[in-house]
């Protein structure tokens, strides 16, 4: 995308991020790949982010590369106790949720479609959705471009083996979905149990409940449709995960 958009874009390896981290005051490490590298040869003070779910590796190299970053910027309050049980130091660590862009015509969106995200990744359990679905007695859409999908949206299923927090929920909310989600990880925090949908065990019966619940209480889908989209204004907007990361990369110069 950043070279479709005319962005410079140079290959990231042990030399160039060398080179380039000179010129700057300040590396920022967006996966695991590049975190190992800036924490081998970056010439400045670099800051992390950490979107997934599961335990950090224990052992000498794993203590070197996380004891070096100067911050750490925690996708969820789940991700950060999984840093502080690694050992990082808790004023190290700051949770900036992800943001996802709000959409042109929200007030458009309420279809009819029963929507889950397509994904090739089986801790996605899409199997299991769409046996919930079938027990429900309806059919489930699984959608290969949500932003665009889910203004025919009624409501979104997302079940997860592990979440850092969820993006595809939180856009789901943007669009005034509700969201019948995992209760796993940082999902817990995107999607509130009974206000914007519901939290579920990841078994067929339980999801099928769930659904059910929402489509025959109109009453009930509207009010997670309102409470799903003030939801996301109030925490998931693209201006506050901005805002958040500007923040600590001024704790991280001034620390």
């Amino acid at each position: 995308m950043a070279v479709e958009a005319g962005i410079e874009t140079i290959p990231l390896s042990l030399r160039a991020v060398a080179r380039i981290s000179a010129s700057f005051d300040l590396v920022h490490a967006h996966d695991a790949r590049a975190h190992i590298l800036a924490a081998v040869v970056s010439q400045q003070r670099f800051v992390v982010s950490r979107r997934v779910a599961f335990p950090i590796q224990r052992g000498p190299a794993s203590w070197l590369k996380y004891r070096r970053a100067a911050r750490f910027l925690a996708v969820s309050e789940y991700v950060k106790r999984q840093l502080t049980k690694a050992g990082v130091p808790d004023a190290k660590i700051s949770v900036v949720y992800d943001g996802v862009e709000e959409p042109e015509k929200p007030e458009q969106t309420g279809g009819e479609l029963i929507m889950a995200l397509q994904s090739e990744d089986p801790g996605k359990l899409n199997r299991r959705i769409a046996e919930a679905g079938a027990a429900a007695g309806v059919a489930v859409y699984f959608s290969p471009n949500l932003a665009a999908d889910l203004s025919r949206a009624r409501l979104f299923i997302y079940l997860s083996e592990s979440e850092g927090l969820g993006s595809a929920a939180l856009l789901a909310m943007a669009h005034g979905v509700p969201v019948i989600a995992s209760r796993t990880g940082g999902l817990c925090e995107a999607v509130k149990d009974g206000v914007t949908g519901f939290l579920v065990q990841n078994d067929v019966q339980g999801v099928a409940a769930a659904i059910r619940r929402v489509l025959d209480n109109p009453a009930l889908l509207e009010q997670f449709r309102e409470n799903a989209r003030h939801r996301f204004k109030e925490r998931f907007t693209l201006d506050q995960m901005i805002d958040g990361t500007v923040a600590d990369y001024r704790e991280a110069i001034e620390c």
